[in-house]
C-alpha cells in the first residue's frame, strides 16, 4: 500500500514494502530516483538489521547463525501503518518466523517519514523485543536523480562536504567484502568530489568512516541548486551508483555498522560500529534532506 504526505512545499510517497519513502517532489521536480531494471530496480532501501553483504552469507551471533543476502531482509518486508498524519507516516516491521530463521532475535523496527519545510526526515527506531542482547546495523540506501533537471548531465553535479576532510575509502573486493583502502583517493584534502562515473566504475562504491562533516550537499557546480543530506548520527557514508551503467542517480547512503571485512572474526558483535541492544532497549537514528 502507499501513502501521500504533503505540505505547503512538498509532496511525497511512502510505500508499506520495504518501509520506503519512494516519491520526494517540489513541483514537477522529481528528487528520488524511480528505479529502472536498466540501472537499478532499487529506489531507497531502509537496509537492516545488517548494511552490505555477509562473508558466505552468514555471520555467527549469541543466538546462533545469522543468514542474509546483502543489506538484510527489512527492503523486502511488508510493514504495517502505525500512524499517518498529512505530513508524516510510521511504519513498522516485527520479527515472523520468516525473519527469525535469518536473524534469530526478536524486534521491532518503526522506520518514519516526515515532510519539514525545506525537505524530509528519516528516522529509525530499533526495539530488542527479546530476552538477550540483540546485534544489529542498519541503514539508508536513498537516491537521488542526478542530473536533476533536463539539459543537465551527470557530470555536472558534485558532492560537497560541510568540512574539508582527510579521508581514505575502504575498498570494495569481490563479494562486497572491505579491506585496506582506495586509490586514487577521491576525498583527501578536500571538501568536494566531482561525480564522474569512471570512479565507480573503478571503485564500485566509495565508503568513509567518521568524517568530519556533518552533512554532504549534491548540487549543480555552476548553478549551486541541489540538496544536502545531514547523517550526523550515522558514522559512516557511502556513496553508489550502478558501475559501468552511466546510471542517472547517484545514492547518498548514511550507515551505522557496514559490510564483511576481509579481516573479520565472523562474530556480529564485532563488525564495525555494530549497536548491542539490551533487552528491551530502543535505539533511533535520523538522517534529513533539505533542498537548495
Amino acid at each position: 500500500m502507499e501513502y501521500t504526505l504533503k505540505n505547503e512545499r512538498f509532496t511525497a510517497a511512502v510505500t508499506t514494502h520495504g518501509g520506503e519513502l519512494v516519491s520526494f517532489r517540489e513541483g514537477e521536480t522529481e528528487y528520488l530516483w524511480q528505479g529502472d531494471a536498466a540501472y537499478w530496480a532499487g529506489r531507497n532501501p531502509i537496509l537492516f538489521p545488517i548494511v552490505g553483504a555477509l562473508k558466505d552469507g552468514a555471520v555467527e551471533s549469541p543466538n546462533g547463525p545469522c543468514r542474509m543476502a546483502r543489506h538484510g531482509f527489512a527492503r523486502h518486508s511488508e510493514f504495517t501503518l502505525v500512524r499517518q498524519r498529512p505530513d508524516s507516516v510510521t511504519l513498522e516491521l516485527t520479527d515472523s518466523p520468516q525473519t527469525l530463521a535469518q536473524y534469530p532475535y526478536p524486534f521491532r523496527l518503526r522506520v518514519s517519514h516526515t515532510l519539514t519545510a525545506t525537505g524530509f526526515e528519516t528516522s529509525c527506531a530499533v526495539k530488542n523485543t527479546g530476552a538477550s542482547p540483540m546485534p544489529f546495523c542498519i541503514g539508508g540506501h536513498t537516491a537521488f536523480n542526478c542530473p536533476m533537471r533536463p539539459g543537465e548531465a551527470f557530470e555536472d553535479y558534485q558532492l560537497v562536504f560541510d568540512q574539508r576532510e582527510y579521508a581514505h575509502s575502504v575498498a570494495v573486493h569481490p563479494g562486497g567484502l572491505l579491506g585496506g583502502f582506495l586509490e586514487p583517493e577521491y576525498l583527501f584534502h578536500t571538501d568536494t568530489i566531482p561525480l564522474r562515473h569512471e570512479i565507480f566504475d573503478a571503485a564500485d562504491t566509495l565508503i568513509y568512516n567518521e568524517l568530519d562533516s556533518a552533512g554532504v550537499a549534491l548540487v549543480h557546480k555552476d548553478t549551486g541548486r541541489g540538496l544536502r543530506m545531514d547523517f550526523r548520527e550515522f558514522p559512516m557514508l557511502g556513496i553508489w551508483t550502478m558501475p559501468e551503467k552511466n546510471a542517472p542517480y547517484i545514492c547518498i547512503e548514511p550507515w551505522q555498522g557496514c559490510g564483511a571485512r576481509l579481516d573479520e572474526t565472523g562474530r556480529f558483535e564485532d563488525k564495525p560500529h555494530a549497536v548491542i541492544l539490551a533487552p528491551g532497549a530502543e535505539k533511533v537514528l535520523s538522517f534529513s534532506v533539505d533542498i537548495l
